[in-house]
């Protein structure tokens, strides 16, 4: 077991690269691609295309861990879930960056933005909202609103975006996602669902020409883990795990 593992139901890690050129989507290159995927990951066997035409290849999710790659418009994706080391993500999502340069024909030049991202679901039968209000709190300004008579929290994501850098390239973006809406709040019946926290660290645009989406990869991961270790997970996912659980 990981570090990560006792802090949510589930986590996981990602990578998205984003492309300013669209990506080829012939059959050829298609298949190509994710049969090379798989022939280093074998259990990845659920290939199909999404109604959008997004390509999505993965292994089955009733497992306690699958991995998952997407191939879209302008987009790649490789993800883990539940991954028994952090470093087994990392693998698969240089292998990927590895390939796209020669089976997708992506360079540094044709970068976007690169993203290393870990997410955390929390399982909860209630009030999303009200309840990531009452763990995390709001601003002063906004903090008597709650306690209006009547009033019923119906919509709190806090999200902030930080710049790490003076020239604002990179990037960390803290995001926390709730699934509770009017409808759930106006019966009083809640299901079962996840409240999300996503935390993700980007570098945009295009990189040198000798750059290797590999190793800036693994230089987001590290700074992503630096800054769950220093705040996020004493401030935010600890907090949240503890309310659920006292109510």
């Amino acid at each position: 077991m990981n570090r990560f593992s006792n802090l949510a139901a589930d986590f996981y890690c990602n990578m998205h690269l984003n492309t300013e050129m669209p990506l080829p989507n012939s059959r050829e290159a298609v298949l190509e691609f994710f049969g090379r995927v798989q022939k280093s990951y074998p259990l990845m066997k659920n290939f199909y295309t999404r109604d959008n035409g997004d390509f999505v290849m993965e292994e089955d999710k009733d497992q306690p861990f699958h991995r998952w790659v997407s191939l879209e418009p302008r987009r790649i994706c490789s993800g883990f879930v539940n991954p028994p080391d952090p470093d087994q993500a990392e693998e698969q999502h240089r292998l990927i960056l590895e390939l796209v340069p020669y089976m997708l024909t992506v360079s540094p030049l044709d970068c976007e933005a690169l993203d290393y991202m870990m997410g955390f679901d929390f399982p909860y039968r209630g009030n999303h909202d009200m309840l990531v209000a009452q763990a995390l709190g709001c601003s002063p300004a906004f903090e008597r609103l709650p306690g209006l008579a009547g009033a019923t929290v119906l919509n709190f994501e806090p999200s902030m975006t930080i710049s790490l850098e003076e020239s604002c390239r990179l990037q960390a973006r803290l995001m926390v996602e709730t699934r509770t809406n009017a409808y759930h709040v106006r019966r009083d019946e809640y299901p079962e669902d996840h409240i999300s926290v996503f935390f993700t660290v980007r570098q945009y645009g295009s990189m040198e020409h000798d750059a290797s989406f590999p190793d800036r990869l693994i230089q987001l991961r590290e700074k992503c883990e630096e800054l769950l270790d220093s705040f996020v997970i004493e401030e935010v996912l600890v907090p949240l795990g503890q309310a659920i659980a006292a109510s």
